[in-house]
């Protein structure tokens, strides 16, 4: 059981190649998605409940029965439902040459952030989701908060801004649009005028870069933007949660080739 609890870091993802998946729901997501578990732990209790989601494991699937404080040591939840699954990283997509809609994010934190994030992202027709350093999107809280949606998205961590503005700097290179989103308009740059979001054409090869929780999206990487644009709101508050705030700028997109369709 020490080689699972090991999966909750990220030293135990990369040297042992697997992922922790925890509940239900994401044992649906991973068979929907028709990914191939390793290992599926699962209580007596909830085995007798699920027997067709046990019959739908792939054949390579190893199952293993377990007590509920054997599946509690392993899992991060508090309350876990009754089962738990790895998965190799291998699994995961890969990122495909020039992608139309990249999610670009600068070191977000809260890991309830990045999976509500991805997992508007996914809905929203996102590609690629760059990460410059920030939370870990393959630990355990980012993919129970996703969804699953994490499983779906192909995700690429830099280690921090620099590489992430060097990725920025060859996506604007090769024509893609860097959409930068400030508070107000009077934030506006000689570089780069300020509007609604809804003004933008969107349907566009784009980049949405998004900030950290606290400070915002770092100046540097605001710099690398071609286009500026801003969610009008009431002055009873300085400015929105990033994961509420990427709701309409996500959906915008979508909303747009509807209209058009």
């Amino acid at each position: 059981m020490a080689r699972l609890r090991a999966l909750q870091q990220g030293r135990g993802r990369r040297e042992q190649g697997l992922l922790l998946l925890e509940g239900t729901h994401l044992l649906q997501e991973v068979l929907r998605l028709g990914l191939e578990p390793d290992l599926v732990l699962a209580t007596p209790r909830w085995s007798e409940a699920h027997g067709p989601l046990l019959e739908a494991l792939p054949a390579g699937t190893r199952r293993q029965p377990v007590g509920e404080e054997v599946l509690a040591a392993v899992a991060t939840t508090e309350h876990p439902d009754g089962v738990v699954l790895t998965l190799p990283l291998t699994a995961l997509p890969s990122a495909g040459p020039a992608p139309q809609f990249v999610l670009a994010l600068d070191q977000l934190q809260d890991p309830g952030n990045l999976g509500t994030l991805l997992r508007t992202a996914l809905a929203a027709g996102v590609e690629q989701v760059w990460l410059g350093g920030g939370a870990d999107p393959l630990q355990p809280k980012v993919l129970r908060a996703s969804a699953g949606a994490a499983l779906a998205l192909p995700l690429l961590r830099d280690a921090g801004r620099e590489e992430l503005a060097e990725r920025l700097r060859r996506a604007r290179a090769a024509g893609q649009q860097l959409v930068a989103t400030v508070v107000a308009a009077g934030e506006a740059s000689a570089a780069a005028a300020v509007q609604p979001y809804w003004q933008l054409d969107w349907s566009l090869p784009t980049v949405l870069l998004l900030g950290n929780e606290g400070a915002g999206l770092d100046g540097d990487l605001a710099a690398l933007a071609s286009h500026r644009v801003t969610i009008p709101h009431s002055t009873a508050v300085e400015s929105l949660n990033v994961a509420v705030a990427a709701g309409p700028l996500l959906l915008e997109r979508w909303r747009q080739r509807l209209s058009r369709a």
